[in-house]
């Protein structure tokens, strides 16, 4: 279980980028309507105060039942061995899960994460609640708790938020440092190593056909080594001119319940936004990259 000082540091990491956002003036540009705000604060809470702790508790429950000696039985276990075991266990995992989310079977409980037109910190939890529910990586996460490294994971979980939140939100805390001409060795290999703004921006991109979008890539959360491992990678020191789904703006936005209590709630609409190979949409209407609007680029010098 996440300790109350835990709790404490992840709220002040969401509260100080979002409070970053409209300090720079960068919440001018959100395109939130009622049913996002409602998307994104019942997402949120539902994961912290329910999901979550939930299935930790549950696999306790079941740990007692199946193996109680097992608990904490890798206490003892190198501090580095433990957290590479998260990275592993959680992090790879959520890549996984995130993936095969792109996927019809999988994508009306991760569809609310992508129909937001604006990129910020509060939509990091946006999803489904059964997006989370059965995320292995949760699970696996609950398992290493039971066995003991419940340390390690408040240190993991807490560097894995910070990294996850700062890809999402609107500060882009990437973009000045790609025009330093002396950071741009360190920032090849970041970009490389963790998610930043420019490579999750682009995939939470409405078009890939300004050669900026990948919403068919770019899924890692704390590493997206995951995806340069596996080939999913797309890397550019850019910004998608538009982020959110093309069939949401042309059709309208889907109904708010329907998209976090999915399959309690049908729509007509679950699919809309992937083709038969299970890629997000692009309608007959969208613009060639010529025609596109101008993207906010950075210019590296030198």
């Amino acid at each position: 279980m996440m300790s109350q000082t835990q709790y404490i540091q992840l709220i002040a990491l969401f509260l100080g980028f979002t409070l970053l956002e409209f300090l720079l003036g960068r919440a001018k540009g959100f395109k939130a309507t009622a049913s996002d705000n409602l998307l994104d604060l019942v997402g949120f809470a539902l994961l912290a105060a329910v999901t979550q702790p939930a299935v930790f508790w549950l696999v306790q429950v079941i740990g007692h039942a199946v193996a109680p000696g097992a608990q904490n039985a890798w206490a003892g276990l190198p501090w580095i061995a433990g957290f590479a075991l998260f990275l592993v266990g959680d992090d790879m995992l959520q890549y996984g899960w995130h993936r095969a989310s792109h996927k019809p079977l999988l994508w009306p409980l991760h569809r609310a994460h992508h129909s937001a037109q604006y990129m910020s910190a509060r939509i990091i939890y946006r999803n489904n609640f059964f997006y989370y529910f059965g995320m292995p990586a949760i699970w696996v996460s609950g398992l290493l708790i039971y066995l003991g490294l419940g340390p390690i994971y408040m240190v993991y979980i807490v560097i894995k938020l910070a990294v996850i939140t700062g890809a999402h939100s609107a500060v882009r805390w990437d973009e000045p440092l790609y025009r330093i001409k002396a950071l741009k060795p360190l920032m090849w290999l970041v970009q490389r190593t963790i998610s930043t703004p420019a490579t999750h921006f682009a995939h939470h991109a409405m078009s890939n056909a300004d050669g900026i979008g990948h919403y068919t890539g770019n899924y890692g959360n704390l590493l997206f080594f995951w995806d340069v491992l596996f080939g999913t990678a797309h890397i550019t020191q850019q910004y998608p001119a538009e982020i959110g789904l093309r069939d949401d703006q042309l059709f309208g936005k889907e109904a708010w319940w329907a998209e976090l209590f999915y399959p309690i709630f049908r729509s007509k609409r679950q699919h809309t936004a992937l083709t038969p190979g299970g890629k997000p949409y692009d309608h007959p209407t969208d613009r060639a990259p010529s025609q596109q609007p101008a993207a906010s680029q950075v210019r590296i010098t030198g």
